[in-house]
């Protein structure tokens, strides 16, 4: 009897176990069958998701087949009325090619016309939002073909301010901070330089930090294109004394000039402009008392380089030299420089050979007006 208590015991005892096993096991089981079930919603919602991200693919491809279609049709529609009314003459640039008027060129009126028309028509056809938002892709051709059409619209007055307005000056500035693709880089200068044409929008340009990006792509690009447009971008934000010191101050002057250093005469051209814009704007400054000193440009070394390049260019590019050395030699505060760097011949010859009348004038004005200058030419 005494064994078969024992046993009885030892039985009871693993009949316990096995319950707390099977107990264990139990809850092992849910625990899987709950895991099970999450994989499942997580397998279904990534199915969904696919499926989304499939459809929005296909949707941003027809976006951009529509808006490519848009544009070349309107392009075709434009070059056959241009032809009709000018023969075998040369046909002007489409009016909505990418950053074309960087410098605000005149334009036929029918290519006005048919610039205006073409816009109409994207917005009608698209919305600006719609095209803003594929400036987040994540797809590089869908990207370039949206920055292309954003910077052909901002080359408009009328569409700068929405585009600012609904967030396209930020995309812009984050494209041109995190894109490594130089297309997009390209045009993300281009659209940026249209933008800054418009006075509000070079005061944002600014406050964001753009003048620093436009300054850190031109000393990581070669490429001659970019380069025109970063420093077309720079040259319109020169245009505004509010902003000189800062645009100093984040590296922009110094980026300028030392894209001047390029061997090519579109570059070159859009520095000579952005120096040119500066100076008229720091001696309209200085004329109307809001400031006085040494010019900031002279500092950074672009007296030097205009006295070595000025006669060297064709004439528009000539032009923006002569002023801008006029100009610097108007300050006062600038006769040593002027003197010390060359200045004065560069402007003799400028008042006597420069084919522009106003300039002839503005030259012969700084040297009789500076004492400075009188006394160096009578000692030469």
């Amino acid at each position: 009897m005494d064994d078969l208590i024992l046993k009885l015991q030892e039985m009871s005892m693993m009949n316990e176990e096995s319950q707390l096993i099977i107990e264990s096991l139990e809850i092992v089981k849910e625990e899987l069958s709950s895991q099970k079930d999450l994989l499942v919603k997580e397998l279904k919602f990534s199915q969904e998701k696919l499926l989304d991200e499939e459809k929005h693919r296909k949707s941003l491809e027809f976006e951009i087949v529509k808006l490519n279609k848009l544009l070349s049709d309107n392009r075709v529609a434009f070059e056959a009325e241009m032809s009709k009314g000018r023969g075998n003459h040369t046909k002007p640039s489409f009016g909505l090619e990418f950053a074309s008027n960087l410098s605000k060129p005149s334009k036929p009126r029918e290519s006005a016309l048919g610039q205006k028309a073409t816009i109409a028509k994207i917005f009608e056809e698209v919305g600006l939002s719609k095209i803003l938002s594929l400036l987040k892709s994540e797809d590089l051709d869908v990207q370039t073909h949206a920055v292309k059409v954003v910077a052909n619209l901002a080359a408009e007055d009328l569409n700068q301010q929405r585009i600012v307005e609904e967030g396209g000056l930020d995309a812009l500035l984050l494209l041109l901070e995190s894109c490594k693709d130089e297309m997009i880089q390209r045009l993300t200068a281009g659209a940026i330089a249209n933008l800054a044409m418009n006075g509000l929008n070079q005061d944002l340009i600014i406050c964001k930090g753009g003048a620093r990006l436009l300054a850190n792509m031109s000393s990581q690009s070669d490429d001659p294109q970019t380069l025109r447009m970063v420093a077309g971008a720079i040259a319109n934000l020169c245009g505004n004394e509010r902003l000189h010191l800062l645009l100093k101050e984040d590296g922009g002057i110094k980026a300028l000039l030392a894209m001047g250093r390029s061997m090519h005469i579109n570059v070159i051209s859009q520095v000579a402009r952005g120096i040119a814009n500066f100076a008229k704007c720091e001696s309209r400054s200085i004329n109307l008392g809001h400031w006085n000193g040494r010019s900031l440009l002279i500092e950074d070394g672009a007296l030097n380089w205009l006295v070595a390049n000025c006669s060297v260019y064709a004439d528009s590019t000539r032009h923006h030299m002569e002023l801008a050395l006029c100009h610097l030699a108007q300050n006062e505060e600038n006769a040593l420089d002027v003197i010390q760097s060359g200045g004065i011949k560069e402007l003799l010859r400028i008042s006597k050979e420069s084919s522009r009348e106003d300039i002839c004038k503005l030259a012969k004005k700084a040297l009789k007006s500076n004492s400075a200058f009188l006394v160096e030419l009578q000692q030469s």
